[in-house]
């Protein structure tokens, strides 16, 4: 990454973001992104003060690139780390369609759900009764609930969106009861069932290894979706035949972090194919790779 202090450099360099050959172009793009994104402040500054179009396109394009290339590098850095963090992996998707979006504004919503519950929790309390409170905080205080008539809208797949209009689809409303309820540590954990994403709690928490997956039993599953509603894995079987959907094993097990954000990129991926949005498909795909490739 470039020194920000040589500005005057900088500042020349933006003032040919018009240039008109390609490759001469190319190159003034790639000596503006070296300086990473510390540049985007001055690179805002330019836009509004450019009255040229073409110009002011160019610097959104290049605004795009660096903000991209940041959700890129910090997603390969979560997976190297160990992708513990479900929040953190879920802001930076959501950074990929909002880039201002402030952390510092999303946080303490979710603190504030979370201490909620929280304070209607005592250990006393059975498995069953635990997610009843989660469930009542949730979906009867903050009015949390499953968005039917518009499934497959990408709004409903961001943080930022879901926390503002309180509609989800199965996997973000699961991702949302999977991060309020992290400080709790109850073993409750993401559930890929083919097309409608699911929880489960199970008899102990997981180890580093997850090789609770083959030994533990789960009690129960849940629907995030619709309002927290528990079911029997036998109940999930008939769901499954009655969709015509063969029966896996694998299907009914915890998945990990890195499968959820997997999904989810999968599911924009979707969203985007259908409303005909071929770049950010294309954006989207390489985000996967990244998880893909940096494990």
């Amino acid at each position: 990454m470039k020194d920000m202090k040589n500005d005057s450099q900088l500042k020349a360099l933006i003032s040919m973001v018009d240039e008109p050959n390609d490759g001469i172009y190319a190159d003034i793009v790639a000596e503006i992104m070296a300086y990473g994104k510390d540049v985007i402040p001055i690179l805002e500054e330019s836009w509004e003060n450019t009255l040229e179009h073409h110009s002011q396109d160019r610097i959104l394009q290049i605004i795009h690139k660096i903000q991209y290339n940041s959700i890129i590098e910090e997603l390969a850095e979560w997976v190297k780390n160990g992708s513990s963090d479900l929040l953190s992996a879920y802001l930076l998707i959501t950074r990929f369609q909002y880039p201002d979006i402030k952390a510092n504004l999303i946080l303490p919503q979710i603190e504030r759900i979370r201490n909620d519950i929280w304070l209607e929790m005592n250990d006393q309390l059975t498995a069953l009764e635990k997610v009843k409170v989660i469930n009542h905080v949730i979906y009867d205080v903050y009015g949390f609930i499953g968005n039917k008539e518009d499934f497959h809208a990408p709004e409903n797949a961001y943080l930022n969106t879901m926390l503002q209009t309180k509609n989800g689809n199965p996997l973000s409303l699961g991702m949302l009861y999977l991060i309020l309820i992290a400080p709790l540590n109850l073993p409750i954990y993401g559930v890929n069932f083919p097309e409608h994403f699911v929880l489960c709690y199970t008899n102990e928490k997981e180890d580093e290894q997850l090789s609770f997956l083959e030994k533990n039993d789960i009690l129960f599953y849940i629907n995030a979706f619709s309002k927290g509603a528990v079911f029997s894995k036998k109940e999930a079987t008939v769901f499954m035949k009655e969709h015509g959907i063969a029966s896996n094993e694998l299907f009914f097990k915890p998945c990990t972090n890195l499968d959820i954000i997997r999904r989810l990129i999968n599911n924009l991926i979707y969203s985007y194919e259908k409303l005909g949005s071929q770049e950010k498909v294309t954006e989207l795909n390489v985000l996967l790779e990244t998880i893909n490739h940096s494990e």
